[in-house]
């Protein structure tokens, strides 16, 4: 039987000094290819609905006219472009761009939408998927709403997935051929959270840690990397005497990439430094353990909720290649002994060790004491 291990092997010293010497240093990578949809994920994406026909492309919308830099309030660059169309093309791409809102959001391409225009058009050749963000509006109230057009990537594909079946947060999304509709994440930029909310005393300290931890642990359990402070928002909600705080992923593009275990754990980025700090600051060794059980006792019962489907998407990623033969050796390596579990070493493809990593939380949970009288989970 395998001993049982400590569920926090993550943090071995609740300290500042501790943490300066091996937290906060620099992760660089290379840009991330794009890999395609295989046949098989195509064929699971159709199953579950993702998969449907679309009035539009995303090549389509890369032959805009010209562009425009955008800006922000403060008169900075945000290195997002605001395209222009031909008139002979604008009328009917922003009828087709409509009707693709109207099928992200389960209204149906088919009902009327007079009373939604887009109100702009934005490119970003920044990043693995160089988006398109569309602004849409309502006539009668003004109210605005966003959606992203990207080139489809079976990786990011996976990350969106796992994001629907693993966290608290319904992400929807549609797949066409090479292109990949995506829905807007509302929430405040994680940077901008950290520079103007972290310290503003607005906030409950002990909020923001401890969902800094469930976030932390969402994200490593499922292998989604590259959580600097621009690749997740903050949603804030006013509760009864308090705001509620999470943190959602916005970025998916570096799911199970990166053989380097560090790349999954968002300490170990100097853009989070001070939310870590923090964290560092605010929480006891004790606390910290408490919530990130109580996360990974959560991912366990979503596992419960979802089983077949979890089951199904991971035969699928498991026999997918979305990352090379040396980064899957590195991270299976760093993960069995980060977790005592040799059986890592077994896994050959990013989607076994997603797969084997989510077993070892099962098993973890289930060795806690969440059981009733007769023996049974109350999970």
């Amino acid at each position: 039987m395998r001993k049982r291990r400590d569920v926090d092997r993550r943090l071995p010293d609740l300290t500042t000094a501790a943490f300066e010497k091996w937290a906060g240093q620099p992760v660089i990578s290379r840009k991330k290819p794009s890999y395609l949809i295989g046949p098989r994920l195509r064929e699971y994406l159709a199953l579950v609905n993702r998969e449907i026909n679309l009035p539009l492309t995303y090549n389509r919308l890369r032959r805009f006219h010209e562009s425009a830099p955008l800006f922000d309030e403060e008169n900075r660059d945000t290195f997002w472009q605001t395209v222009i169309y031909e008139q002979g093309q604008r009328k009917r791409l922003n009828e087709h761009l409509r009707k693709v809102y109207g099928l992200l959001k389960s209204v149906g391409a088919d009902v009327d939408q007079d009373h939604l225009f887009v109100d702009r058009i934005d490119f970003c050749e920044f990043g693995n998927s160089q988006p398109f963000r569309i602004r849409i509006v309502n006539e009668q109230n003004g109210n605005q709403d966003f959606f992203y057009i990207k080139q489809a990537d079976a990786s990011r594909v996976y990350g969106l997935e796992l994001e629907y079946l693993l966290s608290p947060n319904r992400l929807h999304y549609l797949t066409c051929g090479d292109t990949l509709i995506e829905e807007h994440v509302v929430g405040i930029p994680g940077d901008v959270f950290i520079r103007d909310w972290l310290h503003s005393g607005r906030l409950k300290k002990i909020r923001i840690a401890k969902e800094t931890i469930k976030f932390t642990e969402r994200c490593f359990v499922r292998l989604l990397g590259d959580m600097r402070s621009y690749n997740f928002v903050v949603e804030m909600t006013p509760d009864i005497e308090e705001i509620q705080v999470r943190f959602r992923a916005m970025d998916f593009d570096q799911q199970s990439y990166l053989g380097r275990k560090n790349f999954y754990l968002s300490q170990y980025f100097v853009e989070n430094r001070d939310l870590t700090l923090f964290c560092i600051k605010e929480l006891s060794r004790e606390s910290y353990r408490q919530y990130q059980l109580e996360e990974q006792a959560q991912i366990y019962r979503r596992m419960k909720t979802a089983r077949l489907r979890l089951s199904s998407f991971l035969d699928v990623m498991e026999e997918d290649t979305i990352s090379t033969p040396e980064a899957v050796e590195q991270l299976r390596g760093e993960l069995a002994e980060h977790y005592g579990r040799p059986s890592f070493e077994a896994c050959t493809t990013m989607g076994a060790v997603v797969r084997e990593s989510l077993e070892a939380l099962r098993e973890n949970v289930e060795q806690h004491d969440f059981k009733d009288d007769s023996g049974n989970l109350l999970l």
